[in-house]
């Protein structure tokens, strides 16, 4: 990934984008099958990594989802999981960075990603980080599922 205008983003954490990093997880998600696209630094957010579910996981009723991923080079970072729906939205996030709403680390439960959100302990190493996020998200997924 090339360094775009990550002012936005900067604010969050007070880091700079780490683009290095994101390159590392594109590289791993680019072969996970579970993701149709993956998009780097996209119009609508060029700071981040914008991870698009395959639809098989899902009903009719949700339309799209995706997971945005960002990450500062202090270690701090930002996971959106959206869920665009026939009837609105389903968002979730978890965070680690500078709040005066929370701890560091936090999540924003769904359905609406409301702040302030929870206090949250997230793993130190960002593998563990991603594995902790695509487990929640597969939880959620096979729900859908559960009669």
């Amino acid at each position: 990934m090339t360094g775009g205008s990550d002012d936005e983003a900067r604010s969050l954490s007070g880091a700079p984008i780490d683009f290095d990093h994101l390159d590392v997880i594109q590289e791993r998600f680019a072969t996970d099958d579970r993701f149709i696209r993956i998009d780097e630094q996209p119009a609508f957010a060029p700071e981040r990594l914008v991870c698009v579910y395959d639809q098989r996981f899902y009903p009719n009723r949700v339309r799209s989802a995706r997971l945005e991923v960002v990450w500062f080079e202090n270690g701090d970072f930002s996971l959106h999981y959206h869920e665009e729906h026939e009837t609105g939205d389903f968002d979730y996030r978890w965070d680690r960075h500078p709040s005066g709403h929370n701890t560091r680390d936090h999540v924003h439960p769904g359905p609406d990603a409301l702040t302030p959100g929870d206090d949250a302990s997230h793993p130190e190493d960002w593998r563990d980080v991603l594995s902790m996020v695509l487990s929640e998200v597969e939880e959620r997924q096979r729900a859908f599922w559960e009669t």
